[in-house]
């Protein structure tokens, strides 16, 4: 006799993911000549649902190394860029309780470009960043309840198997060599 059963679990009830480019305007202390590097450190954040969004509320630092003084000194300047993303929502299951936003880095943010501005006198990054959120909340499954004497059939080879032992060649051995 089959019937139906409803579990209440977890589960991921909400998906949404946000690749986002920025060009980020710096202004270093000196003019600069050229850029010799450029690396983005440091990325923190917080999450916080809103509706059918996720709300990332984050922080990276720039580091730009580069020449001023007509080529004769180097620099490292460091900016922190603060960032908002809101990231919207795909429900699977609308109905949900005890929910809980996961966000996931799935690229962290790094620099792709940086150049001097036309100006001269500050620096134009682009910074790309991917972030993927999942909202868990408890949901309920239905699940097909067999009787307990139901067993389920499975595919699987028979074996078999033939077991030699050489214990008594090697007792024989032994005794016909102490002879």
């Amino acid at each position: 006799m089959k019937h139906l059963r409803q579990i209440v679990t977890k589960a991921v009830i909400a998906k949404g993911k946000k690749r986002t480019e920025s060009a980020e305007i710096l202004c270093p202390p000196n003019t600069p000549s050229s850029i010799l590097g450029c690396w983005v450190i440091n990325h923190t954040f917080q999450s916080k649902k809103h509706g059918k969004f996720v709300e990332v509320t984050g922080k990276f630092d720039i580091n730009v190394w580069y020449a001023h003084h007509d080529h004769s000194k180097t620099s490292v300047f460091t900016e922190t860029i603060n960032y908002k993303d809101r990231i919207k929502l795909s429900y699977r299951d609308k109905d949900s309780t005890g929910e809980e936003v996961h966000v996931r880095v799935i690229q962290q943010p790094n620099c792709t470009e940086a150049i001097i501005n036309s100006g001269g006198t500050k620096f134009q990054v682009t910074v790309e960043r991917e972030l993927l959120a999942e909202v868990v909340g408890e949901t309920t499954v239905c699940i097909q309840v067999h009787d307990q004497d139901f067993e389920e059939e499975w595919a699987f080879d028979e074996e078999s198997s033939s077991s030699s032992s050489n214990s008594s060649n090697s007792s024989n051995d032994n005794s016909s060599s102490s002879l």
